[in-house]
């Protein structure tokens, strides 16, 4: 491997990197070219976990906002990551991609409960293991519960892959000139309110010391780039050690 660092590796999906550009919720071919992705780096002797989110098919924060009872809304936004597990699932196995998914919501018809000492043994047999169903309670996001499972299964850092190449100061989306970081600290992105992830998910990797790794799942290559050392992204660490790597 060529970063040493880093070995048992969580990669973050959101649910909209599997929708194809007519607005498909979930693009055959967009979600096999992200198994290609992930297949690249798993031949590379990473073990990886996988958390997919479900926001291309249902927002539980969006139906609560239009009238759904929260619970009831989360409940369904959690279906949908289970649907995108399996999406994802069945593109890695489709290019020889040994994968198990495990929900947070118990549904042995179709996956796994998800049992730490199980997962953690599908990680040393070679095996991708995605997460599905969140935290399997309602009011906390796929990024909590991508949190959560990095400090369960001990992994060496968390991958979010998104639709921009790092964490700006402003969303490069809408505003011109935005600045991006390169390195920034946990609690800077906490004061600063920046949208990379939740903030009960951005304190549980701070408190557990896992590095965030913030990277344009979308640009080909560009995963397994950014575990060499070569792609673009933007790396949240603990204050000490942004200090220390100045030194």
């Amino acid at each position: 491997m060529t970063n040493p660092r880093y070995k048992r590796i969580l990669l973050k999906l959101s649910g909209e990197v599997l929708m194809g550009p007519d607005g498909v919720a979930i693009d055959p071919a967009v979600t096999g070219r992200v198994a290609e992705e992930i297949a690249d780096v798993k031949a590379q002797g990473y073990e990886l976990c996988v958390v997919v989110g479900g926001g291309n098919i249902f927002r539980g924060l969006a139906a609560a906002a239009k009238g759904f009872e929260r619970a009831t809304a989360d409940y369904m936004g959690m279906l949908a990551t289970v649907m995108n597990a399996l999406a994802v699932q069945n593109a890695l196995e489709q290019i020889g991609v040994d994968t198990r998914v495990q929900s947070a919501i118990p549904m042995q018809s179709v996956c796994e409960p998800f049992i730490r000492r199980r997962a953690v043994r599908h990680l040393e047999k070679n095996r991708v293991v995605i997460f599905a169903a969140g935290v399997g309670s309602p009011f906390f996001t796929t990024d909590s519960g991508a949190a959560l499972r990095a400090a369960e299964m001990n992994c060496d850092a968390l991958f979010k892959g998104t639709s921009v190449d790092g964490i700006y100061d402003a969303d490069p989306k809408k505003v011109a000139g935005a600045t991006r970081y390169d390195t920034i600290s946990y609690d800077t992105v906490l004061s600063k309110n920046l949208k990379v992830m939740d903030a009960s998910a951005v304190a549980l990797c701070r408190d557990s010391n896992i590095p965030i790794v913030v990277f344009n799942i979308r640009e080909h290559g560009n995963f397994a780039a950014v575990l060499q050392g070569e792609g673009v992204s933007t790396v949240v660490r603990n204050e000490q050690e942004l200090i220390d790597a100045r030194v």
